[in-house]
């Protein structure tokens, strides 16, 4: 498995901020503090969300080597931006970044982590940041992967088009999860099309399947069913149970055949199989 891939194990128990004494709570929500804060000072920068993204995954690897206790995570948030625009060819000067980030920040938090000098603050995190990850800048995100699956859909595409757009916002939303930490973007891309195929009580299809095989096994062979069970529930709980998306995948559940679930969302044909590796 590659070095920017974790077991829940890492995540949960052996992170340094967890070594550091940072419950695994307070850790989570951080996280989702500073990759919100990413995505809504992307937005306001109007920049495309690869360059959103890639700034989150700077942001939630970077974590996984250094303390939240040591490193403040909005002076880190603002670094993982400033990066991702230079990686996906749409820079934004320095002080663009700081002057957003200071409208949607209380001052007191904005002098205490960026201090006297906040451009040689962000500066300075930028190096430590590629420091960390080794300058390692080749980052993949599930939306081409999705994109590309959806394109070899067959079937209704108005109904496909309604699932992909689903799909997207789940990708969207995993963002403040540290999904992109576990598991490769193109199974991340199965499983969110497989839970919003469901949950619009669609079957999937892609041609050349061989019968009693998933749809997506033309497309990403040899993954096990329960792996992309296991994605797909850890996208579903990235939200509160009372979310609208939780209400319709409960509803979905309740009125589709047996089947393995994501948590209530049903994975398709066959039955799921031991994960192997």
């Amino acid at each position: 498995m590659s070095e920017w891939y974790f077991s829940s194990d890492d995540i949960e128990s052996r992170s340094p901020s967890r070594l550091h004494g940072l419950s695994l709570e307070a850790e989570m929500k951080l996280r989702r503090e500073g990759a919100r804060l990413i995505m809504d000072v992307g937005h306001s920068l109007q920049l495309s969300i690869e360059t959103i993204a890639t700034g989150v995954v700077l942001f939630h690897r970077f974590y996984m080597f250094c303390s939240l206790t040591a490193f403040p995570h909005r002076v880190v948030a603002a670094a993982c931006l400033f990066l991702s625009g230079k990686i996906e060819e749409t820079p934004k000067k320095c002080r663009d970044i700081l002057r957003t980030i200071h409208s949607k920040i209380p001052e007191a938090e904005f002098q205490s982590g960026f201090g006297s000098d906040p451009k040689e603050t962000l500066l300075v995190h930028e190096r430590i940041l590629l420091q960390t990850i080794k300058f390692d800048l080749q980052i993949a995100h599930p939306y081409s992967s999705l994109m590309k699956f959806a394109k070899a859909l067959i079937g209704d595409r108005v109904k496909i088009q309604k699932i992909v757009q689903m799909a997207w916002t789940f990708v969207n939303d995993s963002l403040c999860t540290t999904l992109c930490l576990q598991w490769e973007p193109h199974l991340v891309a199965v499983a969110v099309l497989q839970v919003a195929a469901h949950m619009n009580k669609f079957d999937l299809q892609m041609p050349d399947v061989e019968t009693g095989k998933p749809w997506w096994s033309t497309v990403v062979p040899d993954v096990d069913a329960d792996i992309i069970q296991e994605v797909g529930r850890q996208v579903l709980s990235s939200y509160d149970p009372g979310h609208p998306v939780l209400v319709q995948a409960r509803m979905a559940s309740a009125s589709s055949s047996p089947n393995p679930t994501f948590d209530g969302v049903g994975v398709g044909s066959g039955p799921p199989r031991n994960k192997t590796g």
